[in-house]
């Protein structure tokens, strides 16, 4: 993700075995949960190296094997306009990819390339497991989520695999620069 050798990699198999893009996801990222006290220059680093780097050159590295008409799909986070606590170097690593969305679907217009970011909420994912030292940390918080969201549940990964879907087909052919949100709800209230 943070790589750009890897990234370079993986345009010229694409190149040479396929010819060109049409959709491009951008799905890498990583969450560390650190109070601001304790947020380190390391730690700051390796996050927006891999959440806004890694993106960012993914898309550019994209763009000159990319056909003109298609859709880039950036995965954000509702945390780009919500506040967690311990969270704000995530945090603000999502509200940038939210910020480039809205940059580069003026700079690509000409090319007629859709933009958009696809911001999940609470899904039930290996990330999750991962950011909490106990489970009883991690129900605590999944239980403090899923009563905070209208539809009172934790999402599933399909609904988020649903709407990247819609992002990337012709039914969305209207839509650039938009956050859609696949989050029962939670970032509307």
């Amino acid at each position: 993700a943070g790589n750009l050798d890897d990234i370079d990699k993986v345009y010229t198999i694409i190149k040479k075995e396929k010819g060109h893009l049409d959709i491009l996801v951008t799905n890498a990222g990583v969450c560390e949960i650190e109070p601001l006290e304790v947020i380190t220059e390391r730690s700051f680093d390796n996050l927006f190296s891999i959440n806004v780097k890694g993106v960012l050159f993914a898309v550019q590295k994209a763009l000159s094997i990319f056909n003109d008409g298609g859709s880039i799909i950036i995965t954000g986070s509702i945390a780009s306009f919500k506040g967690y606590e311990g969270m704000s170097v995530y945090c603000a690593s999502k509200a940038a990819l939210r910020s480039f969305a809205r940059c580069w679907a003026v700079e690509l217009k000409n090319r007629k390339i859709r933009i958009n970011v696809l911001s999940p909420g609470e899904i039930h994912t290996q990330l999750e497991m991962s950011l909490f030292k106990t489970e009883e940390e991690r129900n605590k918080f999944i239980e403090a989520v899923v009563a905070m969201t209208p539809m009172g549940r934790r999402g599933e990964p399909e609904e988020v695999a649903k709407a990247a879907v819609f992002l990337a087909s012709n039914d969305s052919s209207f839509i650039t620069g938009i956050e859609l949100c696949v989050d029962g709800g939670i970032a509307q209230i």
